[in-house]
């Protein structure tokens, strides 16, 4: 009997381009975005899951790429801090944390934005978090308030302490999208 192979022949699709690439099955996400594809927004800060400096969107949802296996991802949209412009003009997350100098030193940026991406539509759609104090579905979404967003945003740390930014920058996208949602469904 031959040996198993210890590689496999996937496709990524990442920031709407199709990747094909041949991975070892060990593979992270991260490792593949960064070393393979020469995507370096994305971020390699404790490779254990802890700080979120390596958060994408994985088909729209959060996900931490350091825990992810690449051959896991085929199939899946991943969107990375390269793939959220819109050429020259910056998503509103982004914006957001320019104009708010929601970022120091910048390494855990690219995660924080893509966590917050995913924090204003978990918010929209009506999920609670831990700060959430009624949880019940006919309450509707709660207020996003600074002690919602830290709650939803933990996962993400900031060695140089731009939280306060980070946190005004959040809750003014989040109002952004709020009010373009409204002014779309009138």
């Amino acid at each position: 009997m031959p040996p198993a192979s210890t590689s496999s022949a996937v496709t990524l699709q990442v920031n709407g381009e199709k990747y094909p690439l041949s991975v070892d099955h060990r593979t992270t996400l991260l490792d593949a975005l960064r070393e393979r594809l020469d995507l370096n927004g994305t971020k390699k800060g404790c490779d254990h899951g802890q700080c979120g400096a390596c958060t994408v969107l994985v088909d729209g949802r959060r996900s931490l790429s350091c825990l992810q296996l690449a051959v896991a991802a085929e199939g899946r949209e991943i969107t990375t801090v390269e793939g959220l412009a819109d050429g020259d003009r910056l998503h509103p997350v982004q914006q957001a944390f320019l104009d708010l100098d929601g970022y120091q030193c910048g390494y855990c940026t690219p995660g924080q934005i893509c966590s917050a991406i995913a924090v204003i539509e978990e918010h929209a759609a009506g999920w609670p978090s831990a700060a959430t104090e009624d949880v019940r579905p006919e309450a509707g979404p709660p207020p996003l308030t600074p002690e919602e967003i830290r709650e939803r945003m933990s996962g993400n740390l900031c060695r140089c302490g731009a939280y306060v930014s980070i946190v005004e920058a959040v809750a003014r996208a989040a109002a952004e999208s709020a009010t373009t949602a409204e002014e779309t469904a009138a």
